[in-house]
């Protein structure tokens, strides 16, 4: 019986020992790796480029408010420079901490991925898709987008993440890989104007070329309204809640896409004064009036026929 236990225990024993040598190894030999004057130089490091960010992003602000058309551009800049500083930094970081050999490199490529391979994933995918976003430029910096139910520029494109100024001035952020799956819509992509939609109805029965007229006077006299392009209004018969109405629907640009709002509510205040003069009523249920099952004979000249009275 002692001779079993000795023999379990030395089975037992000998994997155990086995994996806590190699991984005690490991740990030296990452530890002798390591310099630690350098970790303190690449803390300084880290926070010089802490600070350099923070000047090149009050620099921008400055300069895109004295300078409002090319705010987009500096903007731009703004964004290259970050992911340069950025790449910079790692490697300078990685450079300056590590003592780096052929055997240091697979020590430490083999204990990262399999450390910090699953904790990391998500981050690797978002600095890929970063990267996706730059070269393939679905939107651009200053783009006025719609994305995952929010609407409102991109002020921001990091390595992770996208910021997202809405126009309840909330700032939205999201990861990088979420743009490489889903559908964004971009109004202006990369320019100043954009075009800007806004619906009317009026009833069937009311004078209809006047409303469409009066619309369209509306958006070309309006100060933020952005005339080299053209500005047209649709006109389409449509159903409302059960009743038919006419929907005349307005394509007009903007100057500036922060003045979309404004714009929006300029032409609306305009088009409602013009309707109310003009007596140009919205939709209502219309009722026609029937006296009996209509004959043949009611097509005739003089006969009584009953229109629609509202």
């Amino acid at each position: 019986m002692p001779v079993l236990v000795a023999l379990a225990s030395s089975l037992w024993s000998g994997p155990v020992a086995a994996l806590d040598e190699p991984s005690g190894e490991a740990m030296a030999q990452l530890a002798g790796m390591i310099r630690w004057t350098g970790v303190a130089t690449s803390l300084l490091v880290i926070f010089g480029t802490w600070f350099l960010l923070r000047v090149i992003n009050d620099t921008v602000v400055r300069l895109s408010e004295q300078f409002a058309t090319r705010r987009f551009l500096l903007q731009k800049l703004a964004t290259v420079v970050q992911f340069v500083v950025y790449i910079t930094t790692a490697v300078t970081v990685v450079l300056l901490s590590f003592r780096l050999d052929d055997r240091a490199l697979a020590l430490l490529g083999g204990t990262v991925a399999v450390s910090f391979g699953f904790a990391v994933k998500d981050l690797v995918a978002s600095f890929v898709a970063g990267i996706m976003i730059m070269l393939d430029r679905p939107f651009q910096v200053g783009d006025r987008v719609s994305f995952g139910g929010e609407y409102g520029d991109i002020t921001a494109i990091g390595l992770r993440s996208v910021r997202m100024q809405t126009l309840d001035d909330n700032t939205v952020t999201i990861p990088n890989n979420k743009f490489l799956n889903d559908m964004t819509s971009c109004g202006n992509y990369g320019a100043l104007d954009m075009q800007v939609a806004m619906d009317f109805f009026v009833g069937p029965d009311q004078d209809v070329t006047r409303a469409r007229d009066i619309i369209t006077e509306a958006a070309i006299s309006s100060r933020y309204v952005y005339l080299p392009k053209p500005v047209g209004v649709l006109v389409s018969q449509v159903i409302v809640q059960s009743y038919v109405a006419v929907q005349l629907k307005l394509r007009a640009y903007v100057l500036d896409t922060k003045h979309e709002k404004a714009f929006v509510t300029d032409v609306n205040l305009r088009v409602l004064e013009a309707f109310s003069e003009e007596k140009i009523l919205p939709p209502a249920i219309l009722h026609r009036g029937v006296s009996g099952p209509r004959r043949p004979d009611d097509a005739r000249p003089g006969a009584a026929n009953t229109g629609p009275v509202v």
